[in-house]
């Protein structure tokens, strides 16, 4: 396992990638709290792990919004209104707690040259090629976005975060980042439909706190595994994107999206994320 690690840090280095899809992420005001702390909860879309606009919740465009520990969870949705920018729920469960969204999907229209830009930016040149010589001038495209966060709450104990959580597109971590040192190996698996997918490619995103972004390219293993290191102080976040022909009627081409944040600092204590890492004020 450490020489397909070192096999792949050989290959991937950190570059500055522009993709055309948008990014749907959680940003938690804090990812380092203590029992009783009011989590504060944000959705943004963002540009290469930027902040381009705040979303709120709406809860016709969610299907699930959980917090999740160990068995427990916590159905955030009921206690949301269509206004409202930020969730609110007190961290009352020790340990590593994650937040999970999944977004209702959404079927919509897109050009061609416009759908083949974002096949060549996410490395689907075959799919690309193929469009560019079609006769169609539009497609019709099913996306959905899931979204995780996960934060710590006191101790460092894993309480499940390791376990999938039912996602049609997921990344699983499989090692606890809030144990890690510098240095430390991480390995994440890529699931579609609850299989392990092969070539994956999943952007592994760093941003520290003077407001730099590092961003390294990485490809999943025939495990369907993902190997990186804790390098730096810092907000990461995991994205992957996966398009296929559609088997629905009513689409062309079916799009998952994924988006993973955690955080890593020696200490174990970090500002608050949301406005020193430039994602905005604080609320």
């Amino acid at each position: 396992m450490k020489s397909i690690y070192f096999y792949l840090l050989g290959l991937f280095f950190f570059i500055a990638l522009k993709a055309s899809a948008q990014d749907y992420i959680l940003i938690p005001e804090n990812f380092y709290l203590h029992k009783g702390d009011e989590l504060k909860i944000h959705q943004i879309n963002a540009s290469q792990f930027i902040k381009e606009a705040e979303l709120g919740f709406d809860p016709s465009k969610i299907d699930k919004l959980l917090l999740h520990n160990g068995s427990k969870k916590i159905d955030l949705v009921p206690n949301i209104k269509p206004a409202d920018s930020i969730v609110l729920v007190k961290a009352e469960n020790d340990g590593l707690n994650t937040i999970s969204l999944a977004r209702k999907p959404v079927t919509d229209d897109i050009e061609r040259d416009d759908f083949v830009k974002i096949l060549e930016d996410e490395g689907m040149a075959q799919a690309a090629e193929k469009e560019k010589n079609s006769s169609k001038d539009t497609y019709r495209e099913k996306y959905t976005w899931y979204l995780k966060s996960l934060v710590k709450v006191d101790k460092r104990s894993a309480n499940g975060f390791d376990k999938p959580l039912g996602h049609e597109y997921e990344i699983v971590l499989k090692d606890n980042p809030y144990k890690g040192n510098y240095g430390d190996d991480i390995i994440a698996e890529v699931t579609l439909h609850g299989k392990p997918i092969v070539n994956a490619t999943v952007l592994f995103y760093i941003k520290t706190a003077n407001g730099n972004v590092f961003v390294q390219k990485l490809s999943a293993d025939k495990l369907g595994l993902i190997y990186f290191k804790l390098s730096r102080e810092g907000i990461y976040m995991l994205r992957s994107l996966h398009i296929e022909p559609s088997k629905e009627k009513g689409a062309d081409y079916e799009t998952w999206m994924t988006t993973y944040t955690f955080a890593f600092n020696s200490s174990n204590e970090m500002p608050n994320s949301y406005k020193q890492f430039g994602f905005g004020n604080v609320h």
